[in-house]
């Protein structure tokens, strides 16, 4: 990291380096004056990449960590990753690529293309970019321009991505960049545009819960998180702030943004789920759907919604109300339309998605008990890795699962491993998961596949076998005040708009019971309202999960998405809403919004079910 103080306002400009997994430390130079630019110097040397044969194909090998291309039928190319941080109120001018040094090389066969997005095919395709005689990606360098948060301070990101090889298809050949220079024009404000500091958590709620809330205002506050309490009633009245909006969920994103502004909020945490209904669900807490069609279905829910408040358009910071071609139609991505989305969260927000009284108790009492008495204890510092042969083949000798796990916890320090893999056998049935997360555990991470009601994985080579586990086993989890973090690697886990009630859709019967969207609440939720053991919060798919099969199913999708989170607690990520934050915009600076709707899809359904306030492993005593 490399920071540059800059006159006037004390503000920082920092270059983040995207580190491993995440980008190249490639040399790199800045030069910065008097006159508001900044030039990056990018310089590539050719011996640190190497031209590998793979099959009919051939592959660019790169000795250090880069991002790759991973839309399906495009051309597999590594790029670099650099990100500016400017404060809230400056004005990106201009971006100038100033100098390009290449030169060229033709290669023997074509380069390989991306992985499917569907794997249950391991075929790769080459797509119509195949067929074009121009090189691809088109520019060198590009960006993307994006308003978030990081560290508790909102921000401008500059997200620019180098490309040190172009491939020309039809030619056979590749441009490779050894010398590139990036002009960067941008005014500062006058000064800053947040800079309150009454609350740090808003506890919104229906307002019957407000009550049952207050001791967790009063343990939050114990450990310096000025909190305030909030309904559902006082939002739509106006009490705090003037009401704004189209439908409920926009009033309480409205809201949030006043928030903001005039108490300076960093967390949000939305207490909350559905409570019944049949022909339209009924809701304790709104929400918000988007409306991306990947092909497999049309919607899903996203709390990512409440979080990403702010979008930069025309120099301005303006409200992102995900619905920019003015239809009502949030999120949408299909074939009459498109919404173009910013996509970064500007607050940490996660979801309690209680549906009575009983679950609110219970969440108040987990959390209180997990931050006073975690720290220091043993099992707070067990990692649990639960995982199998996610694409079973006689052509792929790679386990997905078990190699993300294992990435997941190389990323930590400190902690003790124990890993639950099909292919070692301590993964055999759903007795090993339940005697393990019995121990209790820090950290549990699953990946493989799952719907709302189970997760499980293959063993290696047979995709006809599945061990793992329901939600009508949690009932002996016996971790009582040993609370686990949850990631899961999988479909719907955090699907949480499932429901008995769903049986009554007799027209849609068959579709329902296929999908298990007829369990009482979703596997990650009850996982973390299970009394007397489970976790204590959950991160995981509301949606369809996208992974990569075989040697490349680190380089993005889901599972770059998991082990990004565990990236983000290994730096110091010590709130459970930050390190959740952190791997949202890991991936976003990776893989542009709005550039392919898998990666935008990835990113809107990765939900919180937890307290985002949560201090990952407890306070000190």
């Amino acid at each position: 990291m490399i920071a540059n103080g800059i006159k006037g306002l004390g503000i920082v400009l920092i270059l983040l380096f995207a580190g491993a997994l995440a980008g190249i430390e490639t040399p790199i130079e800045t030069e910065e004056n008097e006159n508001n630019t900044i030039t990056l110097t990018f310089e590539f040397d050719k011996e640190d990449f190497e031209i590998e044969r793979k099959n009919a194909y051939v592959a660019i090998d790169c000795k250090k960590e880069m991002n790759y291309v991973v839309k399906e039928g495009y051309p597999m190319l590594p790029y670099d990753v650099k990100v500016l941080k400017f404060p809230v109120g400056a004005v990106i001018e201009d971006v100038e690529i100033e100098e390009i040094n290449t030169e060229r090389k033709e290669i023997n066969q074509k380069l390989i293309p991306a992985p499917p997005v569907k794997a249950d095919s391991f075929q790769r395709i080459e797509g119509e970019i195949y067929m074009k005689n121009k090189p691809y990606p088109e520019n060198w360098i590009s960006y993307h321009i994006g308003v978030g948060v990081e560290d508790n301070e909102r921000a401008i990101f500059l997200v620019i991505h180098a490309y040190p090889y172009r491939y020309n298809p039809v030619k056979n050949e590749l441009e490779f960049l050894k010398h590139g220079k990036v002009k960067i024009t941008y005014t500062l404000p006058s000064e800053p545009l947040f800079n309150k500091d009454e609350y740090d958590l808003l506890i919104i709620c229906p307002s019957n819960w407000v009550e049952q809330l207050q001791p967790l205002k009063e343990h939050k506050e114990k450990y310096g998180i000025k909190t305030i309490i909030v309904s559902l009633d006082e939002i739509y009245g106006g009490k705090y702030f003037a009401t704004q909006g189209r439908d409920d969920a926009e009033k309480v994103k409205y809201f949030i943004k006043d928030a903001i502004e005039n108490w300076g909020i960093e967390y949000v945490l939305l207490v909350g789920g559905r409570q019944g209904g049949v022909l339209q669900e009924r809701w304790l807490m709104p929400v918000r759907y988007s409306y991306l069609d990947d092909g497999g279905e049309k919607k899903f829910i996203s709390d990512l919604y409440f979080a990403d408040i702010y979008k930069y358009e025309n120099g301005n910071i303006v409200f992102e109300d995900w619905d920019s071609n003015g239809n009502g139609i949030y999120g949408e991505w299909h074939m009459r339309g498109k919404d173009i989305l910013d996509l970064y969260p500007d607050v940490y927000v996660g979801r309690l998605a209680c549906r009575n009284k009983w679950e609110v108790d219970i969440m108040v009492n987990k959390i209180i008990t997990y931050e006073t008495t975690a720290y220091g204890s043993e099992w707070a510092k067990r990692f649990i890795g639960i995982a199998g042969d996610t694409y079973p083949s006689a052509d792929d000798p790679y386990y997905e699962g078990e190699v993300a796990t294992k990435a997941a916890f190389d990323m930590l320090d400190g902690y003790e491993a124990v890993f639950l893999w099909t292919s070692t056998g301590t993964l055999s049935s759903a007795n090993d998961i339940i005697d393990a997360i019995s121990q209790g555990a820090g950290f549990v991470h699953f990946s493989g596949h799952g719907n709302p009601m189970s997760w499980a994985n293959h063993p290696p080579g047979d995709e006809e076998t599945w061990i793992g586990i329901d939600v009508t086993q949690f009932y002996k989890f016996s971790n009582e005040g040993m609370y686990p973090i949850t990631i899961i690697g999988g479909c719907h886990n955090n699907q949480f708009n499932v429901s008995l009630f769903n049986l009554l859709r007799i027209r849609h019967l068959k579709d329902i019971y296929y999908k298990s969207e007829w369990s009482p609440e979703c596997f990650g939720w009850w996982l973390a309202r299970k009394i007397g053991g489970g976790g204590i919060a959950t991160i995981a798919n509301t949606g369809y999960g996208y992974g990569i099969p075989g040697e490349d199913c680190l380089k993005g999708r889901g599972r770059y998405m998991e082990i990004h989170f565990f990236k983000s607690v290994a730096e110091g990520k010590d709130m459970l809403g930050k390190a959740h934050a952190s791997d949202l915009i890991y991936y976003l600076n990776a893989f542009p919004p709005m550039t392919d709707r898998i990666d935008t899809k990835i990113v809107e359904q990765w939900v919180l079910l937890g307290d985002p306030s949560l201090k990952i492993g407890g306070y000190p005593s």
